[in-house]
């Protein structure tokens, strides 16, 4: 699609996107989206949509100011060998306005079928596009042949998403994801730097080196306050210590819980994973804030240990019912994406099985191999040639001890640290400066940057008002190996 000089902003040269929409433009506009009524003269959005090929409609959700869709495109199992067999990918579509520019999210896993909208999607007021990343299911090929799940056929997913929709949507495109989501979007847009007007990535790891994990060791030396770091060993180590007792509470829970360990191993193996990730999902999902709330291992009951850990790891975690839903991110994880393996001295000899790689959490008749260039082709695409392309992390988020960087032949790119902030940050936590500075961008590469921001980026606001609905998070609990 693009990517043209656009204007200046007085404080800094802002690269400009215009939407290679073609000559064909249809000559009607939208109605307005308050009436969720047609989006031209003659046509229903939801007529247009269904008329691409391979799209079909799930179920159609009522949203204030919008129409919303869950709905099925057939994929290719294999976009180098399309001729051998389709799945249906689920997406959604958030309906505006094709006068507005387009927001394509991933999560990188399933995708909610209830109206959400993602931060840039609320900054330009725009209609957002959601995808199901392949095999997740029920967007998995059956039979599955896991060697087709990798970053390449997921972005040519999203390519051919893209190709279909652009002829409906024909304004700018912008991609978006957080976590393993922004991962997603930076792939993207490194297999198909052509299609989007931006990339907004947030929290978004980059393991180059998988077997190098010293950055980690690094961040869990001096992340938060020394008090803080050591309530939280203490407890962690007091799990191991107290293991015999905090098993049986484990033994007793799978009972009633119907858990089993079959692809872990046992429950030991399943016990030490949960209590080994406690301290990197506190600073995952809590605040510095929360450690007050964390009891002194001393004189903490077994149960106010079990209860501390499960709240922040989650016993059903390395259950095989925990596991099966992420298997197709254990299974990039030990074939492309890599995964951390921290020392945790604190411990001792107490843990019996260190961090466990991904191989542990998938089952054993699917095959992996680890290709050790993936992630390293993608980290030096993004420091020699991004271009619009905005990655936020949070100072007190481990995945952002191993971040993208940008080299001298990145374009109008930027890195950006949210102060104090975990795996949930995001423009608005950024300081001021940043801020301001980031909203601009994001409104300049959409094509609806307003007049005001010709001034500085200090006047640059949302322009869709704030929906407590539509603006929420998923609440689900990611597992701790899940960037």
């Amino acid at each position: 699609m693009r990517k043209k000089l656009g204007w200046l902003l007085s404080l800094v040269v802002l690269i400009g996107t215009m939407g290679a929409a073609g000559t064909a433009a249809q000559a009607a506009t939208a109605a307005e989206p308050a009436a969720a009524t047609e989006t031209t003269a003659a046509t229903d959005i939801k007529d247009q949509i269904l008329a691409v090929p391979g799209m079909s409609l799930i179920e159609e959700k009522p949203y204030p100011g919008y129409r919303f869709f869950v709905l099925n495109y057939e994929q290719p199992v294999d976009h180098r060998a399309p001729w051998k067999g389709t799945f249906k990918q689920r997406l959604t579509l958030l309906h505006k306005d094709v006068s507005r520019p387009t927001v394509f999210f991933t999560s990188g896993y399933n995708v909610n079928t209830s109206p959400r909208r993602s931060e840039p999607t609320t900054i330009v007021d725009g209609n957002q596009v959601s995808m199901e990343y392949r095999f997740f299911t029920p967007s998995r090929p059956d039979p599955a042949n896991w060697a087709k799940l990798d970053i390449w056929q997921a972005a040519s997913d999203q390519h051919r998403v893209f190709t279909a929709l652009k002829k409906i949507y024909k304004k700018n495109w912008l991609a978006t994801g957080g976590s393993k989501g922004g991962m997603t979007a930076t792939y993207f847009e490194r297999f198909y730097p052509r299609d989007m007007d931006g990339v907004v990535a947030y929290v978004a790891p980059n393991d180059v080196v998988n077997k190098e994990d010293s950055a980690y060791d690094r961040f869990f030396a001096q992340v938060g306050t020394k008090e803080c770091r050591d309530r939280l060993n203490a407890v962690q180590r007091e799990a191991l210590v107290r293991r015999v007792p905090l098993e049986a509470k484990y033994a007793a829970a799978a009972a009633e819980n119907g858990w089993t360990f079959t692809t872990v191993g046992n429950l030991d193996k399943a016990y030490e994973a949960v209590v080994l990730d406690f301290v990197w999902a506190f600073w995952q999902y809590s605040l510095l804030a929360d450690c007050s709330a964390v009891p002194a291992a001393a004189t903490a009951s077994d149960q106010e240990i079990w209860d501390t850990i499960d709240a922040i790891s989650g016993f059903s975690a390395y259950s095989d019912q925990g596991l099966e839903t992420y298997t197709p991110y254990y299974y990039q994880a030990g074939t492309q994406l890599g995964s951390p393996d921290i020392k945790q001295p604190h411990l001792g000899n107490l843990s019996r099985y260190g961090y466990q790689p991904p191989r542990n959490f998938v089952p054993r008749d699917i095959p992996m191999t680890f290709q050790s260039g993936a992630m390293r082709d993608v980290d030096t695409w993004v420091k020699h040639h991004a271009n619009q392309m905005l990655f936020v992390y949070g100072q007190n988020d481990p995945w952002g001890a191993e971040p993208f960087h940008l080299g001298h032949g990145a374009r109008d790119s930027y890195v950006m640290t949210a102060p104090g902030a975990n795996h949930g940050a995001n423009v608005a936590k950024l300081q001021d400066g940043e801020k301001a500075l980031a909203t601009a961008k994001i409104l300049q590469w959409a094509g609806v940057a307003p007049a005001a921001t010709l001034t500085g980026p200090a006047k640059a606001e949302p322009l869709a008002k704030p929906d407590a609905q539509l603006d929420q998070r998923d609440l689900q609990r990611e597992p701790m190996l899940r960037p």
